[in-house]
């Protein structure tokens, strides 16, 4: 499975495949909660083959689905799925709600409005076993390759401290080669990393949070809901509130070994 960050941050600080969606998303009917509610569902967007972001075949069906229907159940209507594939025309979804969308409303110039974040997150550091003394980007040493998906702002804030990078277009595959040796480390979400270190314990990979330390590659994220009404908004925030505060939000994370970290 070749599992694709979903938005993952460019240079431009949004995810391609948000910026397509955003934009073919401007001109289709937003939902408002009374119409959700009338409908019976709210439609979520995710990549079907995007563990442990979301899966449409597998058992758990990722951390975004879970959440998701977590959201849907609060609000007292079923969840409904929008399966986005970067190589589909996002011209034909409609979905209301798109999990992990970033917590800053300046990016979607009022084509998606945000609840209150939920996880604190950014790009974070994989290290193998050969990765001793590492705690951060800054003690990446010259001749360290790193893995960075390609155009990511990692790529550039990394590139011009003159750390050796290395473009992918999948996360998988850049720690697949981390793994093999043929890079000392990869700079992927920390939710990729702390699925592939449960998934394959016996690689010793090692997660490092290191956008603690770089403001630039650290963010929190959010529901993005589209061109909703300030009702839906309000209604959305109770429920993700609640989730939070009871421990929803915590133990589905926990099933995908990631760590839920509060905005």
């Amino acid at each position: 499975m070749r599992s694709r960050l979903f938005p993952f941050p460019t240079v431009r600080g949004t995810g391609v495949l948000l910026v397509l969606l955003l934009a073919s998303l401007s001109s289709a009917q937003a939902r408002t909660l009374a119409e959700i509610k009338a409908k019976g569902a709210i439609s979520l967007c995710a990549n079907p083959d995007a563990l442990p972001f979301a899966s449409q075949t597998a058992d758990p069906p990722g951390f975004q689905i879970e959440i998701g229907r977590a959201i849907a159940a609060g609000l007292g209507v079923s969840l409904e799925m929008q399966w986005i594939l970067p190589r589909r025309r996002a011209s034909l979804v409609n979905c209301d709600i798109l999990l992990d969308s970033i917590d800053d409303p300046s990016i979607y110039e009022g084509r998606l409005l945000l609840s209150h974040s939920y996880q604190r997150t950014g790009v974070a550091l994989g290290v193998g076993p050969n990765g001793d003394g590492i705690h951060g980007f800054g003690d990446l040493r010259k001749g360290q390759k790193v893995g960075v998906m390609v155009n990511s702002l990692a790529s550039v804030v990394l590139g011009k401290r003159g750390v050796s990078v290395s473009p992918y277009a999948f996360e998988q595959d850049m720690l697949d080669d981390l793994v093999k040796g043929e890079l000392f480390g990869a700079a992927a979400s920390p939710a990729t990393l702390a699925y592939y270190a449960r998934q394959h314990p016996e690689a010793g990979v090692r997660l490092i949070h290191a956008y603690d330390d770089e403001p630039q590659l650290a963010w929190s994220v959010a529901v993005g809901m589209r061109k909703a009404d300030e009702a839906l908004v309000q209604a959305v925030n109770g429920v993700v509130d609640q989730l939070l505060s009871d421990g929803t939000v915590t133990r589905i994370y926990t099933r995908y070994g990631v760590e839920h970290r509060m905005p």
